[in-house]
């Protein structure tokens, strides 16, 4: 094994190690890869590998187009999907997908995750999408392929900006999330899974429950946002 991808491999390594401390994994559940798009390519988890088990030795690099660059042990299985989004998005460095509980239950639903409050326009301005389930024959085909070409097709049909909007709920199946870097895209899957519980809780308390005003949506997101942004240090 090539000691020239040790620092991706540890990167990729770390965050993998994130989800199952932040409760967004359980047993062998979801992945993460950290890109170089220098050389094109990018490392991942390895297939169906308990988290406790992993090293960043295990980590396997392949290259944009999903083909096996260096590593023991076969990469995950939707390494497709992201070898799809790193190839169509070019300012994305890192893709992360969970089965977290909250944001699964939403996607298994058919359901955007609506934006109730300030928590949720702090991250996004929008609902968090969610794509219409892959039809028969696309499953049949090169499904995990597919899946990245379907997270493409809604953003554009929904007109939305990759950059802006860092998340996602593939319907009837569970969450993306991606970001400029693994920190990132970690945080992502993170607050993702929280915006999805507070929706959840919100709709049992008030099943009526309105969407958070327009004035208050632009407020929260662009104090963090936009270019007079004045949240943080």
């Amino acid at each position: 094994m090539s000691n020239r991808y040790k620092e991706i491999r540890e990167q990729a390594y770390l965050a993998n190690m994130q989800l199952p401390q932040l409760n967004l994994v359980i047993f062998t559940f979801g992945n993460v890869s950290v890109a170089d798009r220098n050389e094109r390519i990018f490392a991942i988890k390895p297939s169906g590998v308990p988290y406790e088990a992993l090293s960043p030795e295990h980590m396997v690099v392949v290259d944009f187009e999903g083909k096996w660059v260096d590593g023991k042990l076969k990469p995950s299985s939707d390494t497709l999907t992201h070898a799809v989004l790193y190839r169509e998005w070019n300012e994305i460095n890192s893709i992360v997908h969970t089965h977290s509980t909250y944001a699964t239950a939403w996607a298994q639903s058919l359901r955007s995750i609506p934006i109730y409050g300030t928590t949720h326009a702090d991250h996004a301005f929008c609902d968090i999408p969610c794509c219409h389930p892959m039809d028969d024959q696309k499953v049949k085909g090169n499904y995990e392929l597919e899946t990245g070409f379907q997270i493409i097709d809604c953003f554009n049909q929904l007109k939305l900006d990759y950059r802006e909007v860092q998340m996602i709920l593939v319907g009837q199946h569970a969450p993306f999330t991606w970001g400029e870097s693994a920190e990132k895209a970690v945080y992502n899957s993170a607050v993702l899974e929280e915006l999805a519980k507070m929706a959840h809780l919100t709709e049992q308390i008030q099943p009526d429950a309105i969407p958070l005003k327009e004035a208050l949506i632009k407020k929260h997101y662009e104090r963090k946002h936009g270019p007079d942004k004045y949240y943080g240090q």
